[in-house]
Order: structure tokens, then C-alpha cells, then sequence
């Protein structure tokens, strides 16, 4: 009994600790928005990418907005369309000289579109949401994370948000240290196709996706097929390669196999002692 009590003593520490353990949340406190290159001309507007990369960014309230301006014309970052009588009245980064940035701080959450006054078809969407929410309202839970890699040695990283029914999941890409990246993204959850972005540019490597909403809260598999280095042809690297993302779950069974541990080690341990074999 002595022993039986000091287990469940332990077992209770464990899972207070879990209990107090934050919860993972969305890491929404800095985000960088670059022109696509050769945005000064028309023509963006009308890709999948826009003419702002990311041309939707979530942030904080609280959080850094960076606008960098890595392409060669000189840009603005300036808040409201080119409609409005008074654009700018959230923010005006006035002319953004090429190789230079431009930083805000949102104070208050809410959605804050912006364009370029010298290009104004170059728009662009910031979803500031208060830290550690989605839109300002629903908890925001990470979903998973993980860690492939191309022949040549390049990390491919993303990050899913929860795989929950009826909700859409938001899918980051990272090609670590690689620029001018080119690939296709699909996703499926129980063979049923919810996303597939064809045909996608990161400048510095990174990419923003949003499936259609999930029917159910199973696994998630993500396809990423490489398509090369480059902005023109011929481009570069293992073009072709796929990198494959199985049972993208929410974070919470990491929690749930440290308690069923516990458990188990519980049990082995009231089994040794009372050399009773327990029936699964």
C-alpha cells in the first residue's frame, strides 16, 4: 500500500507539472513583408503569390511588422488602399529606398490592409490578433512540427496549426538558407485533397498555405515537391524531389504519451511488488 501510495503521489507531480506546463500557442510577435520581385511593373496582381510576400500576414498585438524592401524599385508601406481619402492614417512608411526596412508595432487587433502609393496595385492584408489567439477570439493551438530534407542537403521545416473539423489549418514552409525557392504544396487528411498551391515562389525561403476546411480532426499528410533554385529558367537543384509529412497531429499527444508512461511505469512497478501480472 506504502508503495501504491507513493506512486500515485508521483504520478500526481507528473501531471501537475503537465498541467502547468503553457500551452503552445502560435508565434505571431515578428513578421517580415517584401515586395515580389519586379512588383514596380503590373502583372503580380494576378498571381497566387501577390504582389506583397506574404500578401496576407498575421501578427500580435504587440508584436513587429518589418517591411523590407528586397526588390529594385523603391516602394511604399502604406496602410488603406488607394481608394481612401486619407491613406495612411494606421501607417506610412513614406518611400522605401531599395535595401531598407521599414518596422510598425500594431496596439490594437483587427485586420489593416495596406498598398504601395507608388504602385498601387500592390495591396496587401495584416491580421493583427491579440497574443495567443486566432482573430482576437478562439485559442490558437499549434498543431505539429517537423523536419525533412532534399538530396542536396537543404532542411525543409513546416509547421501545421490543429487539425480540427470544420476549421481550415495554416501551413508554414521554411527551406532553411535557401532563397528563391520553387515548389508545390498538397495536403490531404483521409485521401480527400484540401490543399494544392502549384507553382510556388519564396524569395527567402518561406511560404504561407491555408487548406480548406477540415472534415474531421485526423492526421493531415503533406506533400512537398521541390521544383528548383531560381527565378528563371533553367532553374537549380533536385528538381522533382518530394518530402512527405505523415500524421501531422495536434501537440497534445505529446502530453498524453507522458502521462500513459507514467501510467505504465505505475503499473510495472505495483506488478514487481506485488507479482501480480496485470490482463490488457
Amino acid at each position: 500500500m506504502k508503495t501504491i501510495s507513493s506512486l500515485f503521489v508521483l504520478f500526481a507531480i507528473v501531471a501537475g507539472l503537465v498541467a502547468t506546463t503553457p500551452a503552445a500557442f502560435a508565434d505571431h510577435t515578428e513578421v517580415t513583408i517584401s515586395p515580389a520581385s519586379g512588383s514596380g511593373a503590373p502583372g503580380c496582381e494576378e498571381t497566387a503569390e501577390g504582389c506583397f510576400i506574404p500578401k496576407e500576414a498575421t501578427v500580435d498585438v504587440g508584436g513587429k511588422v518589418i517591411f523590407s524592401n528586397t526588390d529594385t524599385a523603391a516602394h511604399t508601406f502604406t496602410s488603406g488602399a488607394a481608394t481612401d481619402e486619407t491613406p495612411g492614417e494606421v501607417f506610412n512608411s513614406s518611400l522605401v529606398m531599395v535595401g531598407s526596412s521599414y518596422e510598425w508595432t500594431p496596439t490594437t487587433a483587427g485586420e489593416v490592409s495596406f498598398f504601395c502609393m507608388v504602385h498601387p496595385w500592390m495591396t496587401g492584408l495584416i491580421v493583427v490578433q491579440e497574443a495567443g489567439h486566432d482573430d482576437g477570439e478562439e485559442m490558437y493551438t499549434e498543431g505539429a512540427s517537423a523536419t525533412g530534407m532534399l538530396s542536396d542537403g537543404t532542411k525543409v521545416e513546416i509547421n501545421a496549426s490543429a487539425s480540427t473539423a470544420g476549421e481550415k489549418m495554416e501551413i508554414s514552409v521554411h527551406f532553411e538558407d535557401s532563397e528563391h525557392v520553387n515548389y508545390d504544396i498538397m495536403a490531404t487528411q483521409n485521401g480527400e485533397e484540401v490543399l494544392n498551391d502549384i507553382g510556388t515562389h519564396s524569395h527567402d525561403g518561406k511560404g504561407m498555405h491555408e487548406t480548406a476546411p477540415l472534415s474531421s480532426s485526423d492526421p493531415v499528410e503533406i506533400t512537398i515537391t521541390f521544383q528548383g533554385y531560381g527565378i528563371d529558367d533553367p532553374k537549380t537543384g533536385p528538381i522533382g524531389e518530394q518530402v512527405v509529412f505523415s500524421n501531422i497531429v495536434p501537440e497534445f499527444g505529446t502530453i498524453a504519451m507522458m502521462i500513459l508512461a507514467v501510467a505504465i511505469i505505475s503499473i510495472v512497478a505495483v506488478t514487481a511488488k506485488s507479482k501480480v501480472i496485470p490482463r490488457f
